[in-house]
């Protein structure tokens, strides 16, 4: 389900700006503490197009992408939805 909706978000930035590529990934499995769970990354001829779609598409990925995470802590663990994502929803 998430695999698809991250393909829909970087097809709205397609749709928006002229890139020349656009990749959304998010990480699966344990991430330690400090390390990057997303990657976005766009090129396009002109710098601010391929910025605005970075940012579209981590904004669109927190508002529309289904996210699970397990979040533990020294007096046990919680899994823990991508909050912004279901507050979007109707």
């Amino acid at each position: 389900m998430a695999v698809k909706e991250l393909q829909r978000v970087i097809d709205e930035a397609r749709a928006q700006w002229d890139l020349h590529a656009v990749a959304l990934l998010h990480r699966v499995g344990e991430v330690p503490v400090g390390e990057a769970s997303v990657f976005v990354v766009a090129s396009s001829v002109h710098r601010r197009e391929a910025l605005a779609a970075v940012a579209y598409c981590i904004d669109r990925l927190k508002a529309t992408v289904p996210i699970w995470k397990k979040e533990v802590y020294a007096d046990g663990s919680v899994w823990k939805a991508n909050a912004e994502a279901f507050a979007a929803k109707p």
